[in-house]
């Protein structure tokens, strides 16, 4: 009997999916896994051996039909099944890449135990039956598990089977697609400045209406803000907003900004989107419905070009071939009633942008750890411990663990490391260079500065 797939309940389906057909490259050998730190060892365990070069013909097909197929037609039957049991037989652990994109969308219990034997078949691991795919995926990331020949044809036929409005985002780049999987959401793909309109997604706000600080007598004293300040302009955004838009194009002191802020990384990053390349438009960020390791991928609305949120770079699309790299602006974490004291000229974006809506994500959903993928993290300090980042003017990145970085500046310590110097700022930080001039710096957890910086100097060492 062929049985129609389940997807994960919030899914939206397309009834009518248009058959893709998958060619899978006789691609050149994978590289050597490289040598990976004891602490992953020691939570993840070895390794599988990991094949190198292309997949033979029978196996290509039998991926075809397993995954692609299964996911384009939204059926499981006799040939699927019979296509996995060769791709579990094939050991060759690549291939678990694809049975994890699968699993994000599937719900039906049966197929997702099938698929989850297969991928533990293959990784020669027990796995467990609950979060299997978070799980597999964190082996995979932690192990750093190579991808199989043509691996983005495979995805973005799974991914757009799903939600074809995804499609002009999985093209070539230099982004890792391994890592990149379904943050529950849509695409948020309405034009610019028509944030009013309702959609199925995390809905970004375009010149956000904003009030005085005494107008804004619906926020409380101790309620997070993020200060940012251009050209001797100052604006506050409340955490209470930006948890229900996470991204802002705004305008402030003369300069235009694009203001992405992951909940899951506890990170509100303001990048410049004026003053570009010749040829380069103001970039709309948008959210793409999308992570990479659990942190928000956003998108140009112009281009379809996909940016490293984290890192501010484009990373496909015509942006990321004329190699765009958008500078930082300061954003300091605080508390309103300190903000509004320090900068008493500030604006502030109007409740209404909430949209009723009074999230605390940090404190509730993801006080445990991350929700989603993120494989091995840094050691060197607890995930969620919260850090000011910042890369130095010699490219070397530096994390500054903030409760220990406020409570040296409040007794009147220098902190400083290279060029980079570290300043109180309305009860937040402010990173400067030597000759006080701001670096563009931002607060996140510790997992995810670590693993977008993997060679991160910390402070204190």
């Amino acid at each position: 009997m062929v049985s129609a797939i389940r997807f994960h309940p919030r899914v939206v389906l397309i009834a009518s999916c248009v058959a893709i057909a998958v060619f899978w490259s006789y691609g050149s050998k994978a590289e050597e896994t490289p040598e990976l730190p004891s602490y992953v060892i020691k939570k993840f365990g070895e390794p599988p051996t990991v094949p190198s070069g292309p997949l033979s013909e029978d196996l290509r097909a039998a991926v075809k039909t397993a995954f692609v197929d299964s996911m384009v037609q939204q059926v499981w039957g006799p040939d699927q099944k019979l296509a996995l049991d060769k791709v579990s037989a094939s050991k060759d652990p690549r291939l678990v890449w694809i049975i994890s994109d699968m699993l994000r969308f599937i719900s039906e219990r049966e197929l997702n135990e099938t698929l989850t034997d297969a991928a533990a078949r293959l990784l020669d691991k027990d796995l467990p039956l609950r979060n299997n795919w978070g799980v597999i995926t964190d082996h995979l990331i932690a192990w750093d598990i190579p991808a199989p020949p043509d691996y983005l044809t495979a995805k973005r036929a799974i991914f757009t089977s799903v939600l074809p409005a995804w499609d002009k985002l999985f093209v070539e780049g230099t982004i890792d697609w391994r890592h990149v999987s379904w943050g529950g959401v849509q695409i948020d793909d309405r034009g610019f400045d028509k944030t009013d309109e309702p959609c199925n997604c995390i809905p970004a706000t375009d010149n956000p209406e904003v009030s005085s600080a005494e107008e804004a007598t619906w926020l409380k004293d101790d309620d997070i803000v993020f200060g940012i300040e251009v050209n001797g302009e100052y604006r506050a955004y409340p955490r209470r907003i930006m948890e229900v838009r996470e991204l802002v194009n705004d305008t402030l002191g003369g300069r235009d900004l694009g203001i992405p802020y992951c909940t899951l990384c506890g990170s509100a990053q303001a990048y410049f989107t004026d003053q570009l390349p010749d040829g380069v438009d103001r970039p709309v960020l948008r959210t793409s419905g999308l992570l990479i390791r659990s942190n928000k991928v956003m998108y140009d609305l112009n281009t379809f070009s996909v940016f490293d949120t984290f890192r501010g770079h484009a990373v496909t699309g015509p942006l990321a071939e004329k190699q765009l790299q958008l500078k930082q602006a300061t954003v300091v974490t605080t508390d309103w009633g300190t903000w509004k004291k320090e900068h008493p000229e500030t604006t502030v974006l109007v409740e209404a942008l909430a949209l009723g809506r009074d999230f605390d994500f940090r404190n509730t959903r993801d006080a445990r750890g991350p929700i989603f993928p993120v494989g091995d993290v840094d050691p060197r300090l607890p995930v969620h411990e919260d850090i000011i980042g910042v890369v130095a003017s010699s490219g070397k990145p530096v994390a500054f663990q903030r409760s220990k970085a406020i409570a040296a500046l409040k007794q009147g310590d220098e902190i400083a490391y290279e060029s980079v110097r570290l300043q109180l700022d309305a009860g937040g930080v402010k990173v400067v260079d030597a000759d006080g001039a701001d670096l563009g710096s931002h607060q996140a957890f510790w997992f995810a500065w670590s693993q977008f910086y993997p060679k991160t100097a910390l402070w204190p060492e």
